[in-house]
């Protein structure tokens, strides 16, 4: 059994990553985590070793078929939009198991994740990907920066029907998410009127081929409206400053952050007082992020996150150090987020994927359990397979970065000692490791 302070410190790295590994464990234990967070989220994520290591791939936008054109040419059109969704999933993965410092990735995800927005419907992958790179810059500044940034970005204005929202015919889709889901909470202070004025502020607006957006004035609704009790011609930059403005608004911000990062529950009364003085007027994401990886809250307690499949996957590739960027790794990691539910760039809704216990279904067992048997095969096993038969379960625990096993675990885990990568397969498929 490891320190309560190891454990502890584990627990930042998991929730401020994927995964943790003894040795990383060690070298910051005993370490202070504020100053570790504070250069960790001043760090530049396009700088990392590991992302300048996976680029990402070239994805222009391919030219729409004519409206004669013939069968042929669609098919060869939904075939690189295909393509090029593929390649742009595969290169995310890659980027997080590749990077030396997994927060920004990591809170890339989970702004992704509120900010919900799925290829499915958006297609072309270029714009996917400039949304991404919007959510890895501004996930550190002002929310309003990256709540307006989304507002009028090319994928999310074509996943809520922005792009067809016009004087002449308001669409309420991204109006209505934006408030009931991205900042204020459904029904938390505003009101059907409130959407329909909204819908009319955000008119207007156009995606070009190069996935560059513009505001058209001849496409905007110019008349005077009042929302939120706010009156004048209003436009998408008023309509993210009135809805930000609301009181509900940072409480509602900063409890979907700290429900991602430290638990499924939401946090208590107290510590989201705290969590919302730091996020302050300035709507700090950085400070907000750093308080919540250091509440007491969050610090004194074990295992209550879920972790979604990419947290739980990444983490494992990560720690047994497997090449995914090609071959047959990289089919069995494909195979395995869809199979569980969580690929990245199509989460199932506006809403997001859910957390919690819809991720520790049985259909989703066998599926976790094959794929990390899979790549336990091939992963770097030393430090389990150099421990006497006896020490293999701790020694398990150490690489993993569990810190201690309950008698239920161990009495499962003891039989398979004898076989490494059986052993590994099974300790990443336990509560200890499922959780965080």
């Amino acid at each position: 059994m490891q320190s309560p302070r190891w454990i502890t410190t584990a627990r930042v790295l998991r929730r401020a990553g994927f995964g943790a590994s003894g040795p990383q464990i060690d070298a910051l234990t005993g370490q202070d985590l504020s100053t570790y967070l504070d250069t960790a989220l001043a760090s530049d994520p396009d700088q990392d070793p590991g992302a300048l290591a996976t680029p990402l791939p070239q994805l222009s936008p391919p030219t729409p078929p004519g409206k004669n054109a013939s069968q042929d040419v669609h098919a060869r059109y939904n075939h690189q939009l295909s393509e090029d969704a593929t390649s742009l999933t595969a290169w995310w993965v890659n980027r997080m198991v590749a990077v030396e410092q997994p927060l920004h990735e990591k809170l890339t995800l989970l702004w992704h994740n509120h900010f919900a927005t799925s290829a499915t419907k958006v297609k072309v992958a270029a714009f996917m990907a400039a949304q991404n790179q919007k959510l890895r810059t501004l996930n550190r500044g002002d929310f309003r920066a990256l709540a307006y940034a989304m507002l009028t970005d090319a994928a999310m204005l074509r996943w809520l029907d922005g792009q067809d929202n016009t004087a002449k015919a308001a669409n309420e889709n991204l109006s209505r998410e934006f408030m009931e889901l991205f900042a204020l909470g459904h029904g938390n202070g505003y009101t059907e009127d409130d959407v329909r004025v909204g819908a009319r502020a955000l008119t207007g607006w156009t995606i070009g081929h190069d996935g560059t957006t513009q505001l058209v004035a001849n496409r905007h609704d110019a008349a005077e409206k009042t929302l939120l009790g706010v009156k004048g011609d209003l436009g998408a930059a008023d309509y993210c400053d009135i809805v930000l403005a609301q009181p509900n608004s940072p409480k509602y911000v900063v409890g979907r952050l700290w429900q991602q990062l430290a638990a499924d529950a939401g946090p208590s009364p107290a510590a989201l007082d705290r969590a919302v003085a730091a996020y302050g007027p300035g709507r700090d994401l950085t400070a907000v992020t750093k308080t919540i990886l250091t509440d007491p809250q969050f610090l004194g307690s074990t295992n209550t996150v879920v972790n979604t499949p990419v947290e739980w996957l990444v983490g494992v590739v990560r720690t047994l150090k497997v090449p995914v960027d090609s071959g047959a790794h990289a089919k069995t990691v494909a195979t395995a987020l869809r199979s569980l539910g969580q690929r990245p760039f199509y989460p199932p809704d506006v809403g997001g994927w859910p957390h919690g216990q819809p991720w520790l279904s049985t259909a989703t067992a066998g599926v976790r359990l094959r794929t990390a048997a899979d790549l336990a095969k091939s992963g770097n096993l030393s430090t389990i397979e150099e421990a006497a038969p006896g020490d293999r379960l701790d020694a398990t625990g150490y690489l993993i970065g569990v810190g201690s096993w309950t008698d239920q675990s161990a009495k499962a885990l003891a039989p398979m000692t004898k076989n490494p990568p059986q052993l590994l397969a099974a300790a990443v498929n336990t509560p200890e490791y499922l959780t965080s």
